[in-house]
C-alpha cells in the first residue's frame, strides 16, 4: 500500500525545498553561468532536450528549478496541489538512463517534468482526490492508463495541479478553478478566472511551473482554461486516450489531453497517451485513427496550407461592443488566408437553435455520473466512500471543509436522483446524437471543411457531445486583458489535420507571452 501525504506535504515539502535551495544556490541565473542553460521560463520540451544533450541541464537541476517557480509562485496562484516526494528519484534515474542508453533512443519526454491534473490517479505517494477531501487516503488500484504510457515515455510526475472540483461536477455555483483541498485558482494573466475545469494545469504551464501538463475534458474543460491561461489545449477525439483511471462524469464525453505551451510541446504529450489501453475498451475501436508514425510529423510550417477552414459567425463570432476582440480575429483570419487557408465564411449552423437550447447533456450526464462514479469509488482499494451518496453524505458532514454552505451540491443531488440509463435519457441520448448527425457533422461533410474556427472555447458544447477533437491555440486579449484562444474544431479522428493546421497558425503568428508578475 502506497503512503498517503496529507494536506500538508505540499507545504512542508516546499519548506525543505526551499532550504535545499538556499544550500546549493541554485537559480537559473546559476545554471546559465555556470552551462548555458538560462531558464526555464518558456523553455520548451525541444529546448530541454538540446540542454540535455549538451550536458547544460540535468534532469535533476530541471526538477528543482520547477519546485522553485512553485514555491515561489504557487501559494497566490494555486495550479499545484501536490508535488511529488519522488520526482528528484524519478529524475535522477532519467539522467542514468541518458547517459546509459544510446542517443536518439529515448522519447521527447524522457526526463520531462509534468503535471497531472488530481482527477488522474497514481499509484504512487501522490494523492487522486478530484479536489475533494472525500479522497484524501484513498488507495487506487493502479496508475491511470496515460499515466502507464507517460512513465514508459520516461516523463517524471513532478504532481497534481489543482481543478475545478470534481471537474466542475459538484455544484452550479463554484467558481472556477476552486476545489476543498486546492482552493481557488488564479489566472497568472489576470488574478481572476481561470476557467475550468483543468484550471491547475492551465495555470501552471502559463507560470513555467512546469514543463508540460495533463488535463481533461468533458465539456470546456481543456479548451477553456486553456484559452483563458493563453496556452495551448488538445482536446482529442473521445476514446483516443484511455479514461481507465481518471475520476468520471461520463466516458461517452470524457477524455484526456495535453495542455502546455506550444503546440510541438502538445503533441509529444499527445504521441505518449494515445493508444489502446484494454482497462478502456473505447481505445480500442478509436487506435484505428492513430496515424502510422505518430502525430509530430504533423508539425509543420506550412500547415495552413490549401486547408479548407469554416467560419460559422453566429453565434461564436459575437464580441458585444469588444473592438480589440473583434479586430485581432479579423486580423487572424486574414492571417490564415495569407498561409493559403481556404476560408468558407459565412456559414450556418442548421440546428443552432435546438443545439444551444437542449437540455439533453445535462440529463445524459446525471445519469452517467452516478453510474461511473460509483464503479469508480467501488475499484478503489481503499477509500473512506464508496458511492455518491457516501460523497453527499461526506459533505455534510464536512460542510465548513467543503464550504457546503457556500457552494451546495446540487449537481451530485442531482445525480442521486437519477436511476440508471432509462426512458428520458436514451431519449436524451438519441437527441444528442442526432443534434450531432444533423448538425456539425452535415457542415462539416457538405462543405468539406478540414476545420471549423472559433474564437474561444464556446465551440467545446458541439465537440463535447459529439465526442469530437479540438485545439486551442493563444490568439490574444480582450479589451479587459483577458487572453483568448483560436479554436480549430473537427470531425473524429482528424487530429492531424487540426494539428497542421494549429502549428500552421501558431508559427505565423507567435501570439503567447509569458504572464508578468507584481508580487
Amino acid at each position: 500500500m502506497a503512503t498517503k501525504y496529507s494536506p500538508l506535504s505540499f507545504t512542508v515539502f516546499s519548506s525543505l525545498l526551499l532550504i535545499l535551495l538556499a544550500t546549493t544556490s541554485f537559480s537559473a541565473q546559476a545554471i546559465k553561468a555556470a552551462h548555458g542553460f538560462s531558464s526555464i521560463k518558456e523553455a520548451t520540451v525541444h529546448d530541454i532536450q538540446l540542454a540535455f544533450k549538451q550536458n547544460q541541464l540535468s534532469s535533476r537541476k530541471l526538477v528543482e528549478l520547477y519546485l522553485k517557480q512553485i514555491s515561489r509562485l504557487n501559494p497566490v496562484l494555486k495550479g499545484v496541489l501536490e508535488v511529488n516526494p519522488d520526482a528528484l528519484y524519478q529524475a535522477d534515474k532519467a539522467d542514468h538512463e541518458r547517459k546509459s542508453k544510446a542517443p536518439g533512443s529515448l522519447s521527447p519526454l524522457h526526463g520531462i517534468p509534468i503535471l497531472l491534473k488530481d482527477n488522474i490517479a497514481t499509484k504512487d505517494k501522490l494523492n487522486s482526490t478530484a479536489g475533494s477531501y472525500a479522497l484524501l487516503g484513498s488507495v487506487v488500484p493502479r496508475d491511470a492508463g496515460v499515466v502507464t504510457k507517460l512513465r514508459k515515455a520516461g516523463a517524471i510526475i513532478l504532481g497534481k495541479a489543482t481543478l475545478s472540483e470534481w471537474s466542475n461536477y459538484r455544484s452550479n455555483r463554484a467558481p472556477n478553478g476552486w476545489s476543498a483541498r486546492g482552493g481557488k485558482g488564479k489566472s497568472p494573466y489576470t488574478m481572476g478566472d481561470p476557467c475550468g475545469s483543468s484550471s491547475g494545469p492551465a495555470i501552471s504551464v502559463a507560470a513555467n511551473m512546469a514543463a508540460v501538463s495533463l488535463g481533461t475534458e468533458t465539456d470546456g474543460s481543456i479548451l477553456c482554461p486553456s484559452s483563458y491561461n493563453l496556452v495551448v489545449g488538445i482536446k482529442p477525439t473521445v476514446g483516443l486516450t484511455s479514461r481507465a483511471g481518471v475520476i468520471p462524469i461520463s466516458p461517452r464525453q470524457d477524455t484526456v489531453g495535453p495542455i502546455c505551451r506550444t503546440v510541438a510541446d502538445a503533441v509529444y504529450v499527445l504521441d505518449a497517451i494515445v493508444g489502446i489501453d484494454h482497462y478502456d475498451n473505447a481505445t480500442i475501436e478509436i487506435s484505428q485513427y492513430i496515424p502510422k508514425g505518430g502525430y509530430a510529423q504533423f508539425l509543420k510550417a506550412d500547415g495552413l496550407q490549401a486547408k479548407r477552414v469554416g467560419i460559422v459567425r453566429d453565434p461564436f463570432y459575437n464580441f458585444g461592443n469588444d473592438t480589440i476582440a473583434t479586430r485581432t480575429v479579423e486580423q487572424h483570419l486574414k492571417t490564415l488566408r495569407k498561409q493559403g487557408t481556404i476560408l468558407v465564411d459565412n456559414l450556418k449552423l442548421a440546428n443552432m437553435v435546438e443545439i444551444f437550447g437542449s437540455s439533453d447533456e445535462g440529463t445524459a450526464l446525471a445519469a452517467e455520473f452516478k453510474i461511473y462514479i460509483n464503479a469508480y469509488l467501488k475499484e478503489l482499494v481503499a477509500s473512506p466512500v464508496r458511492s455518491l451518496a457516501d460523497l453527499i453524505a461526506f459533505n455534510k458532514k464536512n460542510s465548513k471543509l467543503e464550504m457546503l454552505e457556500e457552494y451546495g451540491q446540487d449537481q451530485f443531488v442531482e445525480a442521486e436522483a437519477t436511476n440508471g440509463i432509462g426512458n428520458a435519457e436514451k431519449a436524451a441520448l438519441a437527441n444528442l446524437a442526432k443534434l450531432t448527425r444533423e448538425g456539425f457533422v452535415k457542415l462539416m461533410t457538405k462543405n468539406k471543411l478540414d476545420a471549423l474556427v472559433t474564437p474561444g472555447s464556446s465551440v467545446s458544447y458541439i465537440l463535447a457531445i459529439g465526442g469530437f477533437p479540438g485545439v486551442i491555440v493563444p490568439a490574444g486579449y480582450d479589451s479587459d486583458g483577458v487572453p483568448f484562444g483560436l479554436s480549430f474544431g473537427g470531425l473524429k479522428g482528424s487530429e492531424p489535420k487540426l494539428i497542421e493546421i494549429a502549428y500552421g497558425f501558431e508559427q505565423a503568428t507567435k501570439i503567447r507571452k509569458p504572464p508578468k508578475f507584481k508580487f
